[in-house]
């Protein structure tokens, strides 16, 4: 380790889950690189650094993974788009892509308009419901699983199955090995559903399964394909329209700025992404001896990227803390990683947030929290669990 600074603080326990920016901001504080003690790896926090790493697919890998655990990294390296690098990445996130182009998703746009506003017309009507159950999970399950083609048959589970693959994500604590079960559970309802053809003709999951029937992918990477990115596509946008809400909620001066200019729409929602991260972290290991900052970080070595702490970084955010809708570096972030291996699903969360945040401005006079809210505990996901909101109808 060298001079790097230790951090001894375990980064993944209830209390700090629930309140982790004290603890970004003194890994921040002690340098660009830390030394994790309670993790046994190393973790860059801050921004520069952070982003760099990122951009440098070549120098910090994920072919060996990207998980906090070497139990999930030996099950999944190499098998999804997430877990792989050069060519092999590359040809896997083509693959992927065929069904999932800014073109194809834009046959989409109109319908997600329509039941965005349709959702939030029914809970306008009610006055009060949970911005979790009610919305922000509501609209990405009535249009994640039909573009993927998920069968319906196995959709009653796809939210726990989905956060438990994401606890898996972290470090191999007590979190996660209760999620092991579901997580199996759900990879082997995918590798059955692909042995069968049980997906829908056109959907992004048939092409995948037509692309290993034509020889272009290996049978096994068949399922971590599509769980990688029906996984993300639910659990990060649930997170981060959820925060959106909280977030104008609890900022009435902001919420009156998107009423008064829906243009801030999609800066609003970077704004979320930055001071609310859906993705904590990922970690990469390095191919070569490699210097950050000032510290030397050995070949071979895991180092954990925050994310959350990056995007809340002073020398990059000026009031980092704060919720500015108006920030004009908000697209800067990196909540939905960067380079070689940022998020495929990102179009379509910003099209259903853009969306849910239009049909707010267009429906919606005030939003308020009526109870208080509760964090929902994930090793990576930062999200609510419970979201109490009441909201009256805007006057037209």
């Amino acid at each position: 380790m060298g001079t790097t600074p230790a951090y001894p603080h375990d980064l993944f326990t209830d209390a700090v889950l629930a309140q982790p920016h004290e603890h970004f901001r003194a890994m921040r504080d002690l340098g660009p690189v830390v030394w994790l003690e309670a993790h046994e790896m190393y973790a860059i926090p801050r921004y520069e650094e952070a982003r760099a790493a990122l951009i440098d697919a070549q120098t910090f890998c994920s072919g060996q993974g990207v998980a906090l655990n070497d139990v999930m990294n030996g099950i999944s390296a190499g098998r999804s788009t997430l877990m792989t690098d050069g060519e092999v990445h590359d040809h896997l996130r083509r693959v992927l892509a065929r069904n999932i182009t800014p073109r194809a998703l834009s046959s989409l746009n109109d319908q997600v308009e329509v039941l965005a506003a349709d959702l939030v017309r029914q809970l306008v009507n009610r006055g009060s419901f949970d911005a979790v159950f009610d919305l922000s999970r509501a609209l990405p399950l009535k249009v994640v699983p039909d573009l993927v083609g998920w069968p319906t048959d196995g959709r009653d589970r796809l939210l726990e199955w989905a956060g438990a693959t994401f606890e898996l994500f972290g470090p191999m604590n007590e979190r996660a090995s209760r999620a092991m079960p579901q997580a199996q559970a759900m990879f082997a309802f995918a590798d059955e559903t692909a042995a069968n053809g049980g997906l829908r003709p056109g959907s992004v999951g048939a092409g995948v399964i037509d692309a290993a029937q034509r020889g272009e992918l290996e049978p096994d990477r068949v399922a971590p394909l599509l769980v990688g990115y029906l996984v993300p596509s639910l659990d990060t946008t649930i997170s981060a329209i959820g925060s959106a809400v909280w977030l104008l909620a609890t900022h009435p001066d902001q919420w009156e700025a998107l009423q008064a200019d829906a243009s801030l729409v999609p800066n609003a929602f970077n704004e979320t992404l930055r001071l609310e991260s859906p993705i904590r972290a990922f970690s990469r290991v390095t191919t070569t001896e490699t210097r950050v900052g000032d510290a030397d970080i050995p070949a071979g070595a895991r180092v954990a990227v925050f994310y959350a702490a990056a995007n809340r970084d002073e020398r990059r955010f000026d009031r980092p803390d704060d919720f500015d809708i108006t920030r004009s570096n908000a697209g800067e972030h990196l909540g939905f990683g960067l380079g070689t291996h940022s998020c495929a699903g990102q179009g379509l969360a910003r099209m259903e947030a853009h969306a849910v945040l239009r049909a707010f401005v267009d429906q919606v006079e005030s939003l308020e929290l009526n109870d208080e809210p509760t964090r929902a505990l994930n090793n990576v996901i930062n999200a609510w669990a419970c979201l109490p909101v009441t909201v009256q109808s805007r006057s037209r």
